[in-house]
């Protein structure tokens, strides 16, 4: 296997904090140039500081505003060229325990990020892949888009919509040499529960799910892992 990525053009949405955070810094380290797109201006800040010297550019926006995505790409490729790899990991979560009583700018909120991002991202993506017929776009799913959640029916049902999208962009994009993968993790332990009661010492850690999309990124070029699921073997065991 692969282990570097030798200077490949990484463009990572919500990468400034958790799972996209520790993404930015595993394809750093494997050689990548990489772009961050993250709303929070504080959040790629301190990114920035900590990854000075290195190949990091960032851009504050939304995944759900096309200009801004559109934007960022374009900042992206003036300072590092064509887009490569996309790990399209921006995500929202919020619980929604009684479907009744949930607001409908809730459930808009997350469709937004966590299924508009997701076709935004990977549109402006493809437009440099298709051109030159390589790349690879990965996606954050989760495992919440093969199983439900009596707590989150309406998150899960957004990660359900952006791996059925995932699969339709594959049926197009493989035939110009474009890899697609679904990254699966089970429950992390990040800002996603909040003060929830859980137990998130038996959660994976957003660095176990970068070194999955390390791996995946890291196999030769002819090698497409079309979706990876995992877990906490702690979790699973009751």
């Amino acid at each position: 296997m692969m282990t570097t990525i030798d200077g490949k053009v990484c463009f990572v949405t919500g990468g400034a904090n958790g799972i996209g955070k520790a993404t930015a810094l595993k394809l750093l380290a494997m050689g990548g140039k990489v772009f961050v797109l993250d709303l929070s201006p504080e959040r790629i800040a301190v990114l920035e500081q900590e990854c000075a010297g290195q190949e990091l550019a960032c851009a504050v926006g939304s995944v759900a505003r096309e200009a801004e995505v559109a934007a960022a790409f374009a900042t992206c490729r003036a300072i590092f060229g064509p887009v490569d790899i996309l790990v399209n990991n921006a995500g929202i979560g919020i619980p929604t325990p009684n479907l009744a009583e949930t607001d409908l700018a809730v459930f808009e909120q997350m469709v937004d990020v966590n299924f508009k991002g997701v076709f935004l991202a990977s549109r402006e993506a493809l437009k440099d892949m298709q051109a030159r017929k390589r790349g690879h776009i990965l996606t954050v799913v989760s495992m919440a888009g093969q199983r439900t959640n009596p707590g989150a029916p309406a998150y899960c049902a957004t990660k359900f919509a952006a791996r059925g999208l995932s699969s339709g962009i594959a049926d197009q994009a493989i035939k110009s040499g474009i890899k697609i993968t679904d990254i699966n993790p089970g429950p992390v332990d990040s800002d996603y529960w909040g003060d929830r009661d859980v137990p998130r010492e038996k959660f994976l850690k957003p660095a176990d799910v970068a070194e999955v999309i390390g791996f995946v990124v890291g196999c030769p070029d002819y090698m497409m892992v079309r979706e990876i699921n995992f877990d906490n073997l702690n979790f699973l065991v009751k």
